[in-house]
């Protein structure tokens, strides 16, 4: 067990995190035309900013088209600042071979790039060597919340800023709930009961999982009192030196999801196959299924959880605290050395000001990382966001942690719905730290 890990970490965080970004921009306009990236050189004078992200540029020429809701960000700083922002994406290269991750780090580590769109393990890898710069002298920073800060600190310094804050929570049939006169699962105990009911009456499976959302569960039950406590710096340095281990936060939630699967409420064979929303959704559409995961744009988009036919709600995951909403986010980062420095920070102020931030999240419909920002959300979202405008949430990406929690937690997981037992997936996060305090 775990001999994949090292593989293929960097892979699971850009399929999770870079992924779910742009199918949220993706789905801004599904006729979106790509175009190459329409800018001038620098042999004419014009001010240029490098961008290296996993989305091109749309054409701007092109006649009713939906725009993405960065791009309108993107347009409004060049035209503010007279310059010229250039698309580099993961798509534009032949990068077969390599992850986007690793094509990240590869571009950051020789400045090839001015900004950077990366995931909270490159954010940690990079800025631990340098190369990002830090990015607490500017103006936007007055006005982000805690959490994204939280998240994006290395090393005392802000390494990177992301557009939006993603909140995973539970989609509930509230229909089926009530139909059993359910009341909405607070903690773990609460939830196992839902589920024994809904068994009983002939749900045969109450949850539908995927092979990559599961460790939500997991994240809630091991950090809620770790974020919320009120001793967070402290108890992440302990983890840092060693003196706590991840494997005994980690410990309830594993142990929480090996019961979910042997009473049979989970179907792990089945989960380990299942792609997000693709594999478990019909199901949970069709009303066969009262539970699934998912972020949330899922609740926006039509694609997804948009326009079901009965009444949804999504809430936090069971945790000792309450339901408990996991937010993970990614991060522009500016390289510490990047050829047209002033210029990257210019326009990062500008894509990251609540006027241009205001834009993004109504054009998105999602959680804005400033406190000054807020969007009307669907009735369905509104237990979700209440938690988080309380800064109740535990972070499931920390770039502060010395061990990468996401990607690291999602791929142990699938050990355990591939039959590993509690203790040996617990002995993989040991493996992970011992080698987090050998650098």
């Amino acid at each position: 067990m775990g001999k994949n890990l090292k593989r293929i970490a960097r892979g699971t965080m850009a399929a999770c995190l870079i992924g779910v970004m742009v199918f949220i921009m993706a789905a801004c306009g599904d006729s979106v035309k790509k175009g190459k990236n329409l800018v001038t050189s620098e042999e004419d004078n014009e001010k240029i900013v490098n961008l290296f992200g996993p989305m091109e540029k749309s054409d701007p020429n092109a006649k009713n088209v939906a725009r993405s809701a960065f791009d309108l960000t993107v347009i409004k700083a060049e035209e503010a600042l007279d310059v010229s922002v250039v698309y580099r994406t993961y798509t534009a290269e032949n990068y077969q071979e390599k992850t986007y991750d690793e094509v990240a780090l590869d571009r950051a580590r020789n400045n090839m790039d001015d900004l950077y769109l990366l995931n909270p393990d490159t954010i940690q890898a990079l800025a631990s060597e340098g190369k990002l710069l830090d990015l607490s002298g500017l103006a936007c920073v007055k006005n982000l919340r805690e959490v994204v800060k939280m998240a994006n600190v290395v090393d005392g310094k802000l390494a990177a800023i992301p557009q939006e804050v993603v909140a995973y929570g539970l989609f509930l049939n509230k229909e089926m709930f009530d139909k059993y006169k359910l009341e909405l699962p607070e903690t773990p105990e609460d939830f196992l009961e839902c589920c024994r009911v809904f068994q009983e009456n002939g749900i045969q499976t109450p949850v539908g999982a995927n092979r990559w959302w599961l460790e939500t569960f997991v994240f809630a039950q091991a950090y809620a009192d770790l974020y919320n406590g009120g001793n967070i710096e402290d108890e992440v340095e302990a983890l840092n030196k060693g003196e706590k281990k991840y494997s005994d936060y980690m410990r309830p939630g594993f142990e929480f999801l090996q019961t979910l699967i042997d009473k049979g409420y989970i179907d792990a064979k089945t989960a380990y196959t299942y792609e997000a929303i693709e594999g478990e959704g019909e199901d949970f559409l069709a009303q066969k299924t009262p539970i699934v995961m998912a972020y949330w744009g899922a609740a926006n988009t039509d694609t997804a959880y948009g326009n079901p036919d009965f009444e949804l709600q999504v809430i936090g995951f069971p945790s000792s605290r309450g339901q408990m909403p996991v937010v993970s986010m990614t991060g522009y980062g500016i390289g510490t050395n990047a050829e047209h420095l002033e210029d990257a920070k210019d326009v990062l102020e500008s894509v990251l000001s609540d006027e241009s931030l205001k834009i993004y999240s109504e054009t998105n419909k999602v959680i804005s990382p400033s406190k000054n920002v807020e969007v009307d959300c669907i009735p369905a979202l509104k237990p979700l966001n209440d938690k988080i405008k309380e800064d109740t949430y535990v972070l499931a990406t920390n770039a502060g942690m010395k061990v990468e929690q996401w990607g690291n937690t999602c791929l142990i997981v699938r050990e355990l719905l591939n039959g590993a037992t509690v203790e040996e997936c617990l002995a993989e996060f040991d493996k992970l730290q011992e080698k987090s305090l050998k650098k």
